[in-house]
């Protein structure tokens, strides 16, 4: 199975590279195209498609906490900007003959290899973290910067004879960094791929895999042979590889604009949490609910609790999201766990509790690669550790123990102990709050508690409208064992 899921990329940068050489290698047929309007207009729809991309993958980054999305922009935007430069400086189109288009070809490869490269790496890593500070200035700065350099370079097209980075050694040190650049983003997304099976983390390996055979074909080949022309086709098929990516993996039964719009006036408490939820973190809660039965609507009831809890302690909305967000995912690590130990019936032996103590550990790996931001990172790790220090996985104490994990710790208890299980029956609400109380201070913490105890009273719906649930998210969409996890 591995096999053949890399073999179909391998493919996909090797074959078109034989194309070449094997036209490079007969001039008879490898002949000369020299039509400046067709270079023009094949450079645009390629433009033209990285900039649908940047906007669509920009107006998922704006509804869903997830940094790698927004690099995913910024990979595209550099695409879009720079290979526009590319097709502008057409040798007598608008200017006259220059290095432009050489260069411009090149560093649109080479920027958008390196966005590409950073959606790759953690989102918990301390420079992604610092990077998630100015999120939402990331892609208007970087789109107006891009844009002034690339007028620039139009304007005094003779600069670029200072950067030549399409001949001389330069041009071989940028083609080892992209080809460095999209092995490592291929890796690293083929790897999370083999477990959340979500469709643009292949599509950005093909991706991947086409801009190293274009630059390839960029040093190598001569300007306007057929041979040369292929790599503007190869980051052709780049661009519609990740649009269908992106259309798989983002695109709902329903319009996403529309539901974001839905979420802000909505009463329903489901529909708050599910309206910003991507088909395939969906499918994520889903398999985790599969595998446990006691999971099923346990995601979605925490998380209801959870909301309740952090608008009655005044979190800032960016908060909430956060909180809503990781809750929904927080034991995704279960999907590690042994169907055999996870769905016992009866309680746990020592050894089968220190197996299902790493699910937190085991879901952060899991979403740490994935693009979630650190608020949801923390409470899927934490949400287990306890105000005396006595919790796992990091035994953190008091305050060390991020906010968002002590409220949803605080949910996620009451959660389980007003649930039915195998081996006891669910307790009464009043059962579940005296516990809360009586283990505030050790287990919990005391704001958490009495915010709960709190909010409770003064609205019982808000614990008797979760309680009912089972598993909202399978009626909105049923799971599809297809590429299961």
């Amino acid at each position: 199975m591995r096999f053949r899921e890399i073999i179909g990329p391998f493919t996909a940068m090797v074959l078109p590279l034989m194309v070449f050489f094997c036209l490079k290698a007969n001039p008879l047929i490898d002949i000369k195209f020299a039509v400046p309007h067709g270079h023009f207009y094949i450079v645009s729809i390629v433009a033209m498609l990285a900039v649908i991309i940047a906007i669509a993958v920009g107006i998922s980054g704006g509804r869903i906490r997830n940094i790698k999305v927004n690099f995913l922009a910024l990979a595209f935007i550099s695409l879009a900007e720079t290979f526009s430069v590319h097709g502008l400086s057409t040798p007598n189109f608008l200017i006259h003959a220059s290095q432009l288009p050489g260069v411009a070809a090149q560093a649109s490869i080479l920027l958008a290899s390196f966005w590409l490269w950073m959606s790759s790496i953690s989102s918990d890593h301390s420079l992604i973290v610092w990077l998630t500070k100015w999120r939402g200035w990331l892609v208007p700065v970087w789109t107006v910067v891009l844009g002034i350099v690339g007028l620039s370079a139009l304007t005094f097209s003779h600069v670029m004879e200072w950067f030549p980075l399409d001949g001389g050694l330069l041009r071989w040190i940028s083609t080892v960094v992209i080809i460095l650049l999209n092995a490592m983003t291929s890796y690293r997304y083929y790897q999370s791929y083999r477990y959340s099976r979500f469709p643009l983390q292949i599509a950005i390996v093909y991706s991947c895999c086409w801009l190293v055979a274009s630059q390839i074909i960029i040093v190598n080949g001569e300007t306007w042979r057929s041979s040369w022309w292929l790599y503007h086709f190869l980051l052709l098929a780049s661009m519609l590889v990740m649009v269908n990516g992106l259309l798989r993996q983002y695109a709902a039964h329903h319009s996403s604009m529309m539901m974001a719009i839905r979420s802000l006036f909505t009463n329903d408490p489901v529909e708050r949490i599910t309206s910003c939820l991507s088909p395939s973190v969906k499918q994520l809660v889903l398999a985790t609910e599969v595998k446990d039965t006691y999971t099923a609507g346990h995601n979605f009831r925490v998380t209801m609790y959870a909301l309740k809890l952090g608008e009655e302690l005044l979190l800032k909305p960016e908060q909430l999201r956060a909180l809503s967000q990781g809750t929904i995912v927080h034991d995704v690590g279960k999907i590690k766990v042994p169907d055999s130990i996870l769905n016992k019936p009866g309680r746990l032996t020592s050894e089968e509790r220190a197996i299902i103590e790493l699910h937190p550990l085991q879901g952060y790996e899991m979403c740490r690669n994935l693009g979630f931001m650190k608020e949801e990172l923390d409470i899927i790790r934490s949400h287990h550790e306890k105000w005396d220090g006595t919790g796992y996985p990091d035994q953190l104490q008091g305050e060390q123990i991020p906010l968002l994990s002590r409220i949803v710790a605080v949910a996620d208890v009451y959660d389980a102990l007003t649930s039915t299980r195998s081996y006891r029956q669910a307790w009464s609400h009043e059962e579940a709050v005296q516990f809360l109380k009586e283990h505030k201070g050790s287990h919990f913490d005391p704001e958490c508690v009495q915010a709960w105890v709190s909010v409770s009273d003064r609205n019982p719906e808000v614990y008797q409208l979760p309680s009912n649930l089972s598993s909202p998210l399978s009626i909105l969409e049923p799971p599809s064992h297809k590429g299961a996890i």
